[in-house]
Formats: C-alpha cells, structure tokens, sequence
C-alpha cells in the first residue's frame, strides 16, 4: 500500500531520531497521528498547545537533537506561539507541525479557520504551508534542515486533506541534513582593529553571554593576559559564572556585584557572545568593542567601536598572538575586591534569623535548593522574582544546565520546559522546574500531564500569593502597586488531586528536611513554599530620586538581596592579589 505524506513526514522524523511529538489530537492532524501510532515515535499528550511548544524547546537544548511540537487547525496551533517564540530567542531546534483546515476551503472564512504561515512569520526561521503532497516533501526537507542549521524554529503548515494524501518522493528529502556548528574565524582588518584598541587601553573590562558556550578556556585566557575582569549575562551564567578567578558578576535588572563599576571604570569594554537587550545598563562613554558570529548582533544595544564578526573562541585564539601581555593588574584587583566587598555587604540580608523568618525566604530556600540537587540537575526557572533566584543561587558547575525564557521572558514557563527536559533525558537526570505561583496557575493543567506520564520532575513552588516583579517593577516607576496580589492558594492540595505526591513548607525549620526527601522521591514532585511576598522590596531609605525609573544606581540598590555562594568565590579570588602592607582582609 502506498504511503501517504503524513507517513513520508514521520518517517523522515524517524531518520532524525525524533523519539516524541509533543501535542494535543485533533480533527486536522488525524492523518499524521495515525502514522505516529505505526511508528517508534511516542505522541506525547499534553494539555495545552503552549507546553507542547515550551517542552520541544526545552528537550532540544539537553540534547541538541530535533524536538517536534504539533498542534490541529485554528485555536489548536494558535496556542503555540508563546512556546515558539520561547523556543525559536533560545536557539531552539524545533520543528512546529501546525495542521490546518482542509485546503480547498482555505481563503473562505471556513470554521476554525487562521492563516498561520503568518501568524508564525516572527517566531520561526522558517515557516511555509504544503500546498501539495509532491510539494511537502520537499520544504519538509528545508523545514528540518534549517532548524538543524541554527535558525531557530521552523513551522510546517499542513492541511488535513493534504496529510492523507499520496506521497511524493523527493531527491531534497534524501539529503544528509548538516547539523554541525560553522567556526567563524574573523576578518584580519577586524582583528587587527580590537588588537590596537586593546594594546592602548589600560583597562579592559570583558562582559560574555550564551555565546561563550564553548569557549569559556579562551575567554579566561584573554582575561589572565590583558588583566581584565570579566562579567556575565544571565545567558552566559552556565558558562563563566562558575571558578571563575577574575568574575565580577552579572549586569542587568537580575544583576549583583561589581559589574556595573567594571563597566563605567574601563577604557574598553568588550561584549563576547552577546545580544544584551538592556542598553541602560551598558555604559554610554565607554569605548566598546562587540564579538559575535551573527553580525546582525553588533551595534543594536550600544555604539560599539570596534565591531568583529566571529565564533568567540575562533577570535580569541586569532587575537591572543596580536596581543602584548599587561603586566599592570590594579584595574582587576579592584574591581575584584569590590565584588567581594558588595558581596559581603548583601549576605547579611538573607542569614540572620533564617529558622525565624516566616514567611519563608526565598533566598534560603534556593539556597538549600542549590546544595542539596544533583551535581548534573537541569533547573528551570519561570520569569519573574524565580529568576532572580535562578540567577543569584544556582551554581552552574559545568555539568548543570540552566534554562529560562531568557529572551523572550513569558510566563509560566517552569513547568513545561520541565516535562520537556525530564523527558529528554527520559528519568536519568534529576531535573527541578522553579515555579512562581503566577506562572503555575497560568499552565497549572500540565500538572495531569506530569501525572499522566510520570514524568519524574521537581517542581518547587515559590507561593507567595503575588505577582512579584511587577509589583517591583510598579514601586521603582513610582507606582503604588496595583492588581498583584491576589487570594492565597495550596498547590500541594491541588497536586495531590491531581496523583501526584506532595509537600507544604510554612515552618523554615522543615525547608532542608522536605527538600532532601522530595528530591530523592522516585517520580514527580510538588514542593508548596509559602514564601515572603516582601523579598526584595524596596528599602525605606531609598530616595525619591532613585525610585524613578530603572537606573543602575536604583536597581543596584533595590535588588540588593543576597547571592548564595558567590560570595565563597569572590574571596577565593581575593586570595591571589597581593596585599598591600597592612591589609587586613574583608
């Protein structure tokens, strides 16, 4: 019997390696789910098209492999937009199957009827209808190879009528399909130019993002030979954050320690491997330099000076030899002992009267949530206040992996890319998803899907009954906050409905024994926290001038908040400067 086009696609899944499709059944899809039934691939139910999307995301980014999501005609693949837009900023190699009204009825105001090949225009690298069996063959080829290249999300628009019909081969289909990261080596007169640039200046400050995966050994031998501190976006945490002798610490609304002051004190800034969005935070009178391999990067956020189109690790290893080694380390040095000396100043905020402090800290739950998960756990993070958690108390290691919706910064994200990374690594690797309790009640049915597939993830629930950081947000502008708080709910009970073992912590004295036995619990997981709504609030003494707006100034001082174990590396570092006569130390 010959085969139809839905069976060519699985298939051609099947080649890939594809092992789920994450998805919800419906009318326009049947022909595609029957042939994922006669297949090896497992169709993965979830209960909204939105986690479908967020949990390919996440399964792409732990194994690097093509993850797929699908969705039936109209509303159905309508509800994936927020994943693939998580997915396609993240880098994600996601292929969306957004099935669609029978083809002759297209253009007709049909039921149900949308014109997703452009509804998904922006979230996707590349997105194209089948307008015919003999046809489909062939962009599906350039529908996996392009997500496979780097391109971000790619979305197949497939009518139902079209799916059953009779497949066409197609020499395209038959194609290897490139997988493999190009090394990008800089153009000389580029090169040249940073190499000047760094050979006059004094002092160098280097700031890396998610592009520094890789090359984290370059990037700590450019900063020993130039004597330059080196700071992080939240991207790049995983990277650099971790035995980092010259860290400085993070930049942005999340960030914490001297990375500012490195920033304004340098003569040259250098931006590796990022497209940091927030400009009020990069500095205006600074000589800046940009390194990243997609050009369209440089120059978005700030004017950069001197701009190099290249793999980071590619240029550092060209640019080392065109160097002249600074002997002068004072500019490092200080801003060294500034990070230790702000670190040290925050700490206290979060370690006295712990076992006292009710509501629960925040800051201490994740802090024992950080030494008690495993030495590989994948932790994942919803946007808001659970970020900041993300990023100031988990300790990356090189063998942890962070996740986030970290460019596109939706809600409700934790959960789904949890089952997403859970299943990926099919129960072999511990994986703990970070829930605001906004976030959750957002997507709180994918809590069936949890249960439904035993999906052995961690999730912690930071139940503060508000919605955090716009209330932040709300008071920096100089707002009474407004429409954040909202009636106390126990997500332990509605776990516990929903078959799935459950713990509530109101008592901190029971944050570390809780913890260690949900951790170690073998399948899923809620952990209710019922912490302090009034975690990073704005001090009383902040003055009326700092309040408005998110200036640096402001934003340092209002999210000063504790930072983990950072501070155990800050003073690490400090053991390799050499002290002055009389120096006694922090």
């Amino acid at each position: 019997m010959a085969r139809t086009y839905a069976e060519q696609l699985v298939d051609a899944l099947e080649a890939q390696g594809v092992r789920r499709i994450f998805g919800l059944v419906g009318d326009s899809l049947n022909p595609i789910v029957d042939a994922v039934k006669r297949s090896s691939i497992e169709w993965f139910h979830v209960r909204n098209e939105e986690a479908a999307a967020f949990a390919a995301g996440a399964e792409s980014l732990v194994t690097g492999r093509l993850a797929v999501c699908a969705g039936s005609c109209g509303p159905g693949n309508t509800h994936l937009i927020q994943g693939l837009y998580d997915a396609h900023r993240n880098g994600g190699k996601v292929l969306a199957i957004a099935s669609h009204i029978p083809s002759q009825f297209i253009g007709s105001h049909y039921f149900q009827e949308t014109h997703p090949e452009a509804i998904f225009q922006e979230c996707s690298g590349y997105c194209e209808m089948v307008n015919s069996a003999a046809q489909g063959a062939t962009v599906l080829h350039h529908a996996i190879q392009s997500t496979m290249a780097g391109n971000g999300v790619s979305v197949l628009v497939v009518p139902g009528d079209i799916a059953g019909d009779r497949a066409v081969e197609s020499p395209q289909l038959n194609s290897a399909i490139s997988v493999e990261k190009p090394v990008v080596h800089p153009a000389a007169g580029e090169l040249k130019a940073l190499a000047e640039a760094i050979n006059k200046a004094r002092k160098v400050t280097i700031f890396g993002g998610a592009g520094c995966a890789g090359a984290r050994d370059q990037v700590f031998a450019l900063a020993g030979h130039i004597k330059a501190p080196v700071g992080h976006a939240y991207g790049g945490k995983e990277f650099l954050h971790y035995d980092n002798p010259y860290d400085v610490g993070m930049s942005g609304l999340l960030g914490y320690g001297a990375c500012s002051e490195a920033f304004e004190d340098a003569d040259l800034l250098i931006l590796l491997g990022t497209d940091f969005p927030y400009s009020e935070f990069l500095p205006r009178d600074t000589d800046t330099a940009q390194v990243d391999i997609k050009g369209r990067n440089i120059g978005r956020r700030t004017t950069v000076k001197y701009p190099v189109t290249g793999d980071v690790a590619a240029t550092i290893d060209d640019l080392l030899p065109l160097l002249d080694e600074k002997t002068d380390a004072s500019f490092l040095e200080r801003m060294l002992k500034r990070q230790a000396s702000n670190l040290e100043h925050v700490v206290s905020a979060y370690t006295r009267n712990i076992e006292k402090h009710t509501p629960i800290h925040p800051e201490y739950l994740t802090y024992v949530l950080d030494e008690l998960a495993d030495e590989d756990a994948v932790f994942t993070a919803d946007t808001g206040m659970c970020n900041v958690w993300h990023a100031r108390y988990i300790n990356p290691n090189g063998r942890r992996q962070l996740q986030a919706s970290f460019r596109h910064g939706t809600m409700a994200n934790a959960l789904p890319q949890a089952i997403g990374a859970s299943a990926a690594t099919e129960g072999k690797r511990q994986v703990v998803a970070m829930c605001g309790d906004g976030g959750l009640g957002m997507l709180m049915g994918e809590l069936l899907t949890v249960k439904l597939h035993q999906v052995p993830l961690k999730a912690i629930v930071y139940n503060n009954s508000t919605l955090g950081m716009v209330k932040l947000e709300m008071l920096v502008n100089g707002l009474p906050d407004f429409g954040t708080d909202h009636e106390k709910v126990n997500y332990a009970d509605i776990a516990e409905a929903c078959g799935i073992k459950s713990f509530r912590i109101e008592d901190p004295k029971d944050v570390r024994r809780v913890l260690t036995e949900a951790l170690a619990y073998d399948g899923p997981v809620l952990v209710d926290v019922v912490t302090d709504p009034n975690a990073l609030s704005i001090p009383p003494e902040i003055s009326l001038e700092q309040v408005a707006g998110f200036t640096r100034a402001a934003t340092k001082t209002v999210l000063e908040g504790g930072v983990g174990k950072m501070l155990d590396l800050a003073k690490s570092n400090l053991r390799n400067i050499p002290r002055p006569s009389g120096f006694k130390g922090l």
